[in-house]
């Protein structure tokens, strides 16, 4: 279908030997992992997706060290995207995942609330998981310039607007039986377009994270990030009391989620990962 749309430029290979596949690959994009399904989350895909993404990484470590950037799609998106880093040997700013969308519905969910074009609603921004257990933030929210804290907006309308962001996936498989695939592919295009020098991808994305002054260590979760030629730097958020509190809580399911797969052997044990990933 790729090669159908006849892309000016374009050298579309098919094949399903990974040599072929990944030998000389300067930027991928992964989506190889099984799609969500009606009834699912993205954490019922955590063993068998994991497995893909060991396998994924190790491709990566044998034909294509020399990889400049590598984004991950395929859910759970922060744990798949671990998994790879850490059986890829790549350096934590080569990799990331896609996390982008759960901010873009949140920012398109807002500019229905108020009935403004969607690029008018700035600072609209999630972290932590791409899954359950996100972190929506609202401080930093502003309408067409006017902060969302001075919007005639209740607070039982905001947790519906938040519950809508978090189920913002599930409920496109509901509508038309499948997953989305038109947006991620075009946010992930957009971040290998920016690793590759063009204009920088200032969403958030999911990044390795291992910071004291958060106290987060050893996971793959979504920051304030920017994609550049040089590859992804985060800062620290910023936010309430209590949007740092679920924060936290995210940080903490990824956790579980990582050790969870250390559990069934698919990624080491944390202090063994220098083994497997000098630069982790």
């Amino acid at each position: 279908e790729i090669a159908h749309c006849a892309f000016p430029g374009a050298n579309v290979t098919w094949t399903t030997d990974p040599k072929e596949a990944f030998t000389g690959a300067k930027y991928i994009i992964s989506s190889g992992g099984a799609p969500r399904k009606d009834g699912m989350t993205r954490e019922d895909l955590l063993k068998g997706n994991c497995k893909i993404a060991a396998e994924f990484g190790d491709y990566i470590k044998q034909y294509c060290p020399d990889v400049e950037h590598v984004v991950v799609i395929f859910n759970p998106a922060d744990v798949t995207a671990l998994t790879a880093l850490i059986h890829s040997g790549l350096k934590p700013n080569q990799l990331t995942s896609l996390a982008a969308l759960d901010s873009t519905r949140l920012q398109q969910a807002l500019a229905l609330e108020f009935g403004v074009q969607q690029d008018k609603v700035t600072g609209a921004h999630t972290y932590g998981g791409h899954g359950e257990q996100m972190a929506v933030f609202a401080s930093q929210v502003k309408i067409d310039g006017k902060p969302l804290s001075e919007m005639n907006l209740s607070n039982e309308r905001w947790e519906e607007i938040k519950h809508d962001t978090v189920q913002g996936g599930s409920r496109i498989i509901k509508l038309r039986g499948r997953s989305s695939f038109q947006s991620p592919a075009y946010n992930a295009v957009k971040m290998i377009e920016a690793a590759m020098g063009g204009e920088k991808f200032t969403l958030p994305a999911g990044c390795y994270v291992n910071d004291d002054r958060l106290g987060f260590k050893n996971v793959m979760m979504a920051m304030p990030t920017t994609i550049d030629k040089t590859g992804v730097h985060y800062d620290l958020p910023t936010g309430t009391e209590e949007e740092m509190a679920a924060l936290k809580a995210s940080y903490e399911h990824l956790c579980k989620m990582r050790d969870e797969i250390v559990t069934l052997g698919i990624i080491p044990a944390v202090a063994d990962w220098k083994k497997d990933n000098v630069n982790l």
